[in-house]
């Protein structure tokens, strides 16, 4: 793993009044000064530079682009593109895992606002191709296209592991039904549509075969013709696999131990909630299209009422594709992502500012936050800086009667004692320590989330909340004898 980072080619957009040397020196301040995106009151100053946080967290790569007034500010690549290899630059590409979605939205919303699509009719008589199955639920309340994008249409399958590069390759309609060689649960509506919010890349797919039986174009040809090329994300496509004329252009992947993924970038046919390839730069033009169309500058694709519709939050914050969070002063959208050896973030405010980060490894989510909070101190936003908790002495033994497994949406939320400390681990990631605020409320230190926990009579808990990124995400406990499937003694 390298430990060293390269500096590559800055691009420039109009400096706002900054020379070379005063913006270098702002680049500099971010790079050399990464904050923690929690701080816990009395902890001395615990700065750090991005080399040894990569270096740290087995990230081998980082590409960030920074937009300041509506413009590319700069662009910047950091690390190598494997281990021991040629260096990160802005053109290199990565997986945009789940930013994919408000890309994919913007060219549902593109149809919607042309008439070939309702955001509230029933999908059903679209779909072509495959039609959602009849149940219970969709006999009271159709899915319809709105609550697909804002996932709240009751449909399951939160997220997609890909495929290997030798693996064989669904079809779409065969990811739809969970049939092989498909390797993710067949996608239904297991929920009254409308009725709640939970995170559901199934929804999305199903709207990638909409758009394709709608339209009547493969998915990629469609994004390219309707969002890609008219906003200048000229790097940018969603072809999965990539074509392997374009593998030289790719940051290999890299798991949380610094191995490199098996065989390289999985493949995702599952191309609107996850198959984007792209660069922060063009991701940043995805940005500043929203921001000026937003303010009726630029309407390449959406007009201005769009995208108030798109940038407007439903259920847990949610909007059409994007999430919605701040102030009614100065709001942002925002969306990360997450695939195998990939990860990545943005974060955008209305008026004209913003970051996105990518990463080519399993623990670059970490990473992406504290450069998300350098880059909110060093530009003087009023969000996304570290937050201050502190610590409360309780006693350890109520840990006990938190420690369990908890189910919310797809995910699993495993809490251990281990000792006097209380660990947190979610599918599929790393367990991270928890630290008590009160009896019941407990942080994070690695991101900056907060897990409360509610209790029956006797103290035990009955289910935990967690709160993070503006939004709520409840986990119901499990019974014991599921528990210890999941935890064995």
């Amino acid at each position: 793993m390298s430990t060293s980072i390269s500096l590559c080619t800055i691009i420039l957009g109009t400096l706002a009044a900054q020379t070379p040397a005063v913006l270098e020196q702002r680049i500099q301040r971010i790079e050399n000064g990464l904050m923690p995106p929690v701080v816990v009151k009395g902890d001395p100053d615990s700065r750090m530079k991005l080399a040894d946080r990569m270096a740290a967290l087995h990230v081998p790569g980082v590409s960030i682009a920074v937009i300041h007034d509506g413009k590319i500010e700069w662009a910047r690549g950091f690390g190598d593109i494997r281990m021991g290899g040629s260096r990160v630059t802005p053109d290199t590409l990565f997986q945009a895992a789940s930013i994919s979605k408000p890309v994919t939205a913007m060219a549902v919303l593109r149809l919607v606002q042309s008439g070939k699509l309702s955001l509230d009719a029933d999908v059903n008589g679209y779909l072509k191709t495959w039609k959602i199955p009849s149940n219970s639920f969709t006999e009271r309340t159709k899915v319809t296209v709105r609550e697909m994008l804002t996932h709240s249409a009751g449909l399951t399958v939160h997220g997609f592991a890909g495929y290997a590069s030798d693996a064989p390759l669904p079809t779409l309609v065969q990811i739809l039904n969970g049939e092989k060689p498909a390797n993710s649960d067949p996608i239904r509506v297991d929920t009254e549509p409308g009725k709640i919010w939970r995170y559901s890349g199934g929804g999305y797919v199903v709207l990638q075969q909409l758009l394709q039986d709608v339209t009547g174009e493969p998915f990629p040809k469609l994004m390219h013709d309707t969002v890609l090329d008219p906003i200048g994300m000229t790097r940018s496509t969603y072809e999965q696999p990539l074509p392997k004329n374009r593998m030289g252009e790719v940051a290999i992947p890299y798991r949380e131990d610094g191995r490199p993924v098996s065989g390289g970038p999985h493949v995702y046919p599952e191309m609107a909630p996850a198959g984007l390839w792209t660069t922060p730069s063009d991701l940043a033009r995805y940005t500043i299209e929203v921001q000026r169309s937003l303010a009726g500058n630029s309407n390449r694709v959406l007009s201005v009422a769009m995208v108030r519709q798109m940038l407007t939050p439903g259920l847990n914050h949610q909007g059409l594709g994007p999430a919605v969070g701040g102030s009614a002063k100065r709001p942002f959208f925002t969306h990360g992502g997450a695939n195998e050896g990939y990860r990545c973030n943005l974060v955008a405010y209305d008026d004209g500012d913003g970051v996105v980060i990518m990463t080519n490894g399993d623990n670059g989510g970490q990473l992406a936050s504290q450069i998300v909070g350098s880059v909110a101190h060093e530009y003087g936003w009023p969000d996304f800086q570290p937050v201050v908790h502190t610590i409360t002495n309780v006693s350890p033994r109520i840990f006990d009667a938190y420690a369990g497994a908890y189910r919310g949406s797809d995910l699993v939320f495993t809490v251990t004692r281990e000792g006097d400390q209380l660990f947190v681990q979610l599918t599929g990631q790393p367990k991270f320590p928890m630290f008590p605020e009160s009896d019941r409320e407990f942080f994070l230190k690695v991101v900056d989330a907060r897990i409360v926990f509610e209790v029956d009579p006797q103290g035990r808990a009955t289910q935990l909340i967690l709160h993070q990124n503006g939004t709520d995400l409840r986990a119901k406990r499990l019974d014991d004898a599921e528990t210890k499937r999941i935890i064995p003694k």
